[in-house]
């Protein structure tokens, strides 16, 4: 019987533990004082791990082939996760526990791994990772063990709170990988513009067209959320990747918002219309009930129009900065929140730096999974089923 170390108690490396213990001794070392901690703050604590629509068009990667392979044993992981006891509740594609508590998602694989004799090292802090011959010696706080096969599961610079401080970088380099800029994913996009303070706290339902050196990049629609700093909100988060890449190799980023994306026709034909249909009220008026007041007052200072014009009164150039400004409104992105404040990151361990079944292709008995290698999802339980999928694949060839 092999032993095999996995290094980091999330949900990548509790769900690795339970598989891999099937066949092997395995050791399961994590630096807090409980498995599963960053699982108590998914989807404010209700815990949204799987989505019925796991598939490429909502990952980025270095890898998409290598990534289609891993994301085949989808089915399989999720049947797994139900016979351990986890009962979805299905809310429009989105799994969560049945009970709305995330706690109980990680009382359920904490459970497991009890039962399966799995033995954890609470409240210990791997400080290195050396291979020697055929083994890896994992050097800790006054102890060093030695491992057959280990299993990095350390996770991100995401929610460092948490015991993420990105040391499973180190560890990998150290062992040969190379690793993608670590950047901020699922966060909030900054802008520089004088009407930001003004729009702060408005939601609005919206459509956002991403574009990077004046190329569309990635469509989203959604409740957008509007910042002192920018833009946030789920819509947001979903093209905050690509963003995040593109900032950090100097290009320029734009986000093209449309504020009306339940009109059919052209603002401008619509609101034509409306003008024609109540001829008494001014264009302030008339935006009245169809947009957010203070959002109103932005586009008519970015439009440099008065609110109390009225429609037949403008000039048609002025007719088209308006529309133009609430179904194509512009903003230049310049930054974005810090790696700390994004949910997941992008960048990392190279996905082409392993096989199909995590295993490095540079360490022989190394095994890469979670949010340590260059994979990052969109909002709606992606990363972690990503998390468990990967997990659950290392620990079942290992």
């Amino acid at each position: 019987m092999q032993k095999v170390v996995i290094i980091g108690g999330g949900a990548s490396g509790m769900i690795a533990a339970i598989k891999a213990s099937e066949l092997n001794e395995v050791i399961l070392i994590e630096a807090n004082d409980k498995c599963g901690k960053k699982l108590l703050l998914t989807g404010n604590g209700k815990c949204n791990y799987w989505n019925d629509n796991i598939c490429l068009d909502n990952y980025f990667t270095d890898d998409k082939a290598k990534l289609k392979n891993i994301l085949n044993y989808k089915d399989e992981v999720l049947d797994f996760l139900y016979k351990l006891g986890l009962y979805p509740k299905i809310k429009n594609g989105y799994y969560y526990p049945y009970s709305a508590q995330a706690s109980s998602v990680r009382e359920i694989l904490a459970l497991e791994l009890e039962r399966r004799n799995v033995k954890v090292l609470y409240n210990s802090k791997v400080l290195n990772i050396k291979k020697m011959d055929h083994k890896f010696l994992i050097k800790l706080d006054g102890d060093t063990i030695e491992a057959d096969k280990i299993i990095i599961a350390t996770g991100s610079k995401a929610f460092p709170k948490t015991g993420s401080e990105g040391a499973g970088y180190a560890f990998t380099k150290g062992l040969g990988h190379s690793i993608n800029p670590v950047l901020p994913a699922l966060v909030q996009l900054k802008a520089d513009e004088f009407y930001l303070k003004e729009w702060n706290g408005v939601r609005q339902d919206a459509e956002l067209t991403l574009y990077v050196d004046n190329k569309i990049m990635a469509c989203e629609a959604g409740e957008l959320q509007m910042t002192q700093d920018g833009i946030s909100g789920i819509c947001t988060f979903n093209i905050s990747s690509i963003a995040s890449r593109a900032l950090y190799e100097n290009k320029s980023v734009e986000v093209k918002i449309n504020f009306s994306p339940f009109i059919d026709e052209s603002f401008y034909e619509f609101f034509d219309k409306r003008a024609t249909l109540i001829p008494n009220q001014n264009i302030g008026q008339l935006l009245e009930s169809i947009l957010n007041y203070k959002l109103i007052n932005v586009i008519f200072k970015k439009s440099n129009i008065s609110k109390n014009a009225y429609w037949k009164s403008l000039t048609e150039n002025e007719k088209r900065i308006l529309c133009s400004n609430v179904d194509d409104f512009r903003i230049k992105i310049i930054d974005t929140n810090s790696v700390d404040k994004g949910q997941v990151c992008t960048g990392g361990v190279p996905l082409a730096e392993v096989d199909n079944n995590l295993h490095s292709n540079i360490c022989t008995g190394l095994y890469l999974v979670g949010e340590i290698l260059d994979v990052d999802g969109k909002c709606g339980g992606f990363n972690l089923a990503f998390a468990f999928i990967s997990g659950y694949l290392a620990g079942k060839v290992v």
